[in-house]
């Protein structure tokens, strides 16, 4: 299903990234986009995980750097039955966390040094089990590829503010339309991105809790997360707000309202559910184990 979903939203971006060409250079500036766009398509492919984990100065880091954390994630992907990720680090103080590569041969996992300060080992667990569910799931390469051609869309129409002008015969809609354009190209990329995000971040919950095998550790992790997160400013992240959705929790304002121009659903929503959850596994909440097998 989700290489189905990555062929659509890559025909889909392309047509944009035409339509946008052609109000912008009429149909010479619909070729030169339609071409650009192949290429980014290609690029976003091969290389969009490499490109993401460069925007936020992510470092590798492997057994002998962080035996704790290396032996987490090694475990935790075990019980997920997929390969080991490349582990990286964000040196940022905001607590986040994001799944990253085309498939799960290629995964990579990236997490803040912010999260590792404030979680516990149980609360990191749960949102390390996450972000392989999303390898699992193989929502990474659909994620990625909407972070790279969605900021290279917002470019695109940028550029109309200094192409764009009411003389210019190629450019049917003038400068009035051009403006608009600036605005509304955008934020047809983000709709796409929201589209995409929401029943994917429940799926990865859900699935993250069976790999951690405790739903509580992940709940108590996405209220600690939303928390902190809300005040401390990820700027790499506001400079890149095309990547957003890739993190577990909303980098950049940390809302907590399903609505239109959110990214992710409610963390209230998600928490809820994974307490649903871990009712149906253990019965009351209290009754819940502290550690996981793995544990």
């Amino acid at each position: 299903m989700n290489w189905t979903k990555t062929a659509l939203l890559l025909a889909a971006m392309t047509a944009l990234f035409g339509t946008v060409g052609f109000l912008i250079g009429g149909s010479t500036g619909m070729l030169v986009a339609f071409l650009v766009s192949v290429g980014m398509n290609a690029y976003a492919y091969w290389n969009s995980d490499k490109a993401v984990l460069r925007m936020y100065g992510a470092h590798e880091v492997g057994e002998r750097d962080d035996p704790e954390l290396y032996g987490l994630v090694r475990e935790l992907a075990r019980r997920a039955q997929i390969p080991m990720p490349k582990l990286y680090i964000m040196d940022n103080d905001q607590p986040n966390a994001f799944a990253t590569g085309r498939d799960p041969a290629h995964g990579a996992v990236a997490v803040t040094t912010g999260i590792m300060r404030r979680l516990s080992r149980e609360e990191l667990a749960g949102v390390i089990a996450h972000e392989l569910a999303h390898i699992k799931n193989r929502d990474t390469l659909i994620m990625t590829v909407t972070a790279t051609i969605a900021g290279a869309i917002s470019m695109l129409a940028n550029f109309a503010m200094f192409f764009g002008n009411s003389d210019n015969r190629n450019n049917p809609l003038g400068i009035i339309g051009t403006i608009a354009l600036m605005f509304l190209a955008p934020m047809a990329a983000m709709l796409v991105q929201m589209a995409i995000s929401r029943s994917r971040e429940y799926e990865a919950d859900r699935v993250g809790a069976e790999i951690a095998g405790q739903p509580l550790w992940l709940a108590s992790a996405l209220e600690n997360i939303q928390s902190t997160a809300s005040r401390v400013v990820n700027v790499d992240a506001e400079r890149n707000p095309a990547t957003a959705h890739m993190f577990i929790i909303n980098p950049l304002t940390g809302q907590g309202m399903d609505n239109l121009f959110s990214t992710h659903p409610s963390t209230q929503n998600r928490v809820a559910k994974l307490q649903e959850m871990a009712q149906g596994m253990y019965g009351a909440a209290h009754d819940a184990p502290r550690r996981g097998p793995w544990g």
